[in-house]
């Protein structure tokens, strides 16, 4: 089965009187006892079988158009079991405290990974086909249509095992990798915070991470350090092993790098993950560092303590904002831009794909879920009426409309590489933040917001390629051995330094603040995709500010999300004019933020 990568993008939880939106998930099951569930997994279960039957070891004399009806087939079992999985993954989001949640999402995941390995021949033996005889085949317009599909998977035929091995390491995911990042999620989710005597979750404690009070920001890292103390070895345990079982995968599947499989299935070239890297290291000091020093001088401190990261400016009251003028600030936004993609996150709020209640055992931070072509995206995130969180929601929307507009290429080609994943959601979170500063008037909130903007963007890029190297350093050093806590925690230590520079004093409970990003538990060296993504937004946002004929630049933009996962990243910004292989595009992106520190300075 297609593996959906769910990210969750860090912020706080808190209790808010509002009415906030719930997702309503019966367009994909009534319930986790809806009968459907049973007879989809019977069907699908059964196809399976017969499919396996049908075309293992006979998969090269077929013609164009049997390959094409075999890959449709193919789409189709896959998507159905696509629906479930999404289904228990999201009921789990929305509870992981819940036993019977999950017990659910494992008991799903196992009868799926079964049927599912009934399957798993088939990619196998596509890639075996001759390049000449698939080409041939490739002449018939049915399958014809599946090109980009075969372009991909063809990708990861030097790194193909046995059919036996493949076969194994699939069935064994459930009691790996999986069954850890589950452990991991249940934890976290679980824990518990004191900050000035009210027990808060782990969430939430984070949240206090950007109050105005500086002793309540204080107090609560310091008991997140203290939660994460009394989990420390744990998280250790989990990463060390993560680390050392990816090892063994990529030695056996020829990855000459940790990073190598996730470059590979982002299809970007590893020099161009280096660039960008190279790039956003080499501009620690005009970004991060003379920000960080500006905001210290605001602040009145001569050093910045971690806590004050995040802190907000002496003039910015963060006025409360309902549910109902985010919904209206983020539809304007997107309406402005053009009426088509309005339209397209409309539904969201219309027919409950949205979740963004605040409540206990909830998934911290924020992610859209595509789930399959047949149904459509949902969103969740914790709302709490801040400016960030309607940037937040503007981002999640970027990827619902993605999602939405891409569905036409089916369950197969819908998807985009985590790279370009990015694109739809911070170009939509741009829009909304260009609309506001556009509409406001008053210098003291246009400041403050010039100043949320350069954070979030640090946040995105320096603090993402900072997270990246610290991945980088554990897996390389995981190699020679077990990596003892303490080691882990002075290699965060390490990256922290070097990126947020001397502005910064870190505490010693600082140094396991690492073990909270779900980032490096469930989808390792995800994390540079942020980078490349606002990077990548900023060049283009750039292109569209420069364009006369805007419409034509909307109706560019609308086809390359319709795209999906149908074209590489060459292929879609050449429209634009842009070239992510060209080592300036990258500084280009980062001008962007430093045009907007400069602009602060003034």
């Amino acid at each position: 089965m297609r593996k959906t990568e769910i990210v969750r993008h860090p912020e706080g939880f808190s209790e808010a009187s509002q009415e906030l939106p719930v997702w309503d998930l019966g367009d994909l099951y009534a319930g986790a006892a809806d009968p459907r569930i049973a007879a989809d997994l019977a069907q699908a279960g059964d196809e399976a079988k017969k499919f396996e039957q049908d075309y293992r070891g006979h998969l090269a004399g077929v013609s164009g158009a049997d390959l094409a009806l075999a890959v449709q087939k193919y789409e189709r079992i896959e998507e159905s079991l696509g629906r479930v999985m999404s289904y228990a993954q999201l009921l789990f989001s929305a509870d992981s405290t819940d036993p019977a949640h999950g017990k659910f999402y494992q008991t799903m995941s196992e009868r799926v990974t079964t049927i599912s390995t009934h399957l798993l021949f088939f990619t196998l033996e596509l890639n075996l086909i001759g390049e000449a005889e698939l080409a041939e085949k490739l002449r018939d317009p049915a399958l014809a249509r599946y090109a980009p599909w075969f372009r991909d998977l063809r990708v990861f035929l030097p790194h193909q095992l046995s059919d036996e091995l493949e076969k194994l390491l699939h069935e064994k995911e459930v009691t790996g990798h999986a069954a850890w990042s589950r452990l991991f999620d249940e934890t976290t989710a679980a824990l518990r915070v004191t900050v000035k005597g009210e027990e808060l979750t782990l969430s939430a404690a984070l949240n206090k991470l950007s109050d105005a009070d500086r002793s309540t920001r204080q107090a609560a890292g310091q008991a997140v350090g203290e939660a994460m103390a009394r989990h420390e070895k744990l998280f250790s345990l989990i990463t060390n092993t993560l680390a050392k079982d990816k090892e063994i995968v990529d030695t056996w599947r020829k990855y000459p790098a940790p990073a190598s499989a996730r470059n590979l299935s982002n299809m970007v070239e590893d020099e161009v993950v280096a660039a960008l890297t190279r790039a956003v290291v080499a501009s620690y000091g005009k970004l991060a560092h003379r920000y960080y020093g500006m905001k210290a001088k605001w602040l009145g401190l001569e050093t910045l303590e971690y806590w004050d990261r995040n802190a907000p400016l002496p003039d910015d009251d963060d006025t409360a904002i309902s549910w109902e003028q985010a919904q209206s600030r983020v539809l304007s936004a997107y309406g402005a831009f053009d009426p088509r993609l309005a339209a397209t996150i409309q539904p969201f709020f219309e027919k409950n794909w949205i979740d963004a209640a605040l409540r206990p055992g909830k998934s911290g931070g924020a992610f859209a879920h595509p789930t399959v072509p047949s149904a459509h995206p949902y969103v969740l995130m914790n709302y709490h009426g801040r400016t960030r969180d309607v940037m937040t929601l503007a981002h999640e929307l970027g990827h619902g409309a993605h999602q939405v507009l891409a569905a036409e290429q089916g369950y197969l080609m819908s998807g985009t590489p985590l790279t370009l994943a990015e694109t739809a959601s911070v170009f939509g979170e741009m829009l909304t933040f260009r609309a506001l500063l556009d509409a406001e008037t008053d210098p003291r909130r246009r400041k403050i917001m010039l100043a949320q903007k350069v954070e979030d963007m640090l946040n995105t890029v320096v603090r993402q390629i900072a997270f990246y190297q610290f991945e980088l350093k554990v897996h390389e050093e995981r190699r020679q051995g077990e990596l003892l806590p303490g080691r882990i925690g002075e290699l965060w230590l390490e990256v922290q330094t070097e990126s947020l520079g001397p502005a910064f004093n870190f505490a010693e409970e600082y140094r396991l603040f690492w073990a909270y990003v779900p980032h490096f538990i469930h989808s390792p060296f995800y994390v540079y995709a942020y980078a490349f993504g606002d990077c990548l937004v900023n060049a283009l946002y750039a292109v569209f500010q420069e364009t006369e004929d805007k419409a034509a630049f909307a109706e560019k933009y609308l086809t390359m999300l319709k795209a999906g996962g149908t074209l590489r990243h060459k292929e879609l910004l050449a429209p634009f004019g842009l070239d992510a292989s060209d080592p300036q595009f990258w500084q280009k992106g980062l001008d962007v933020i430093s045009g907007f520190i400069d602009e602060l300075a003034a």
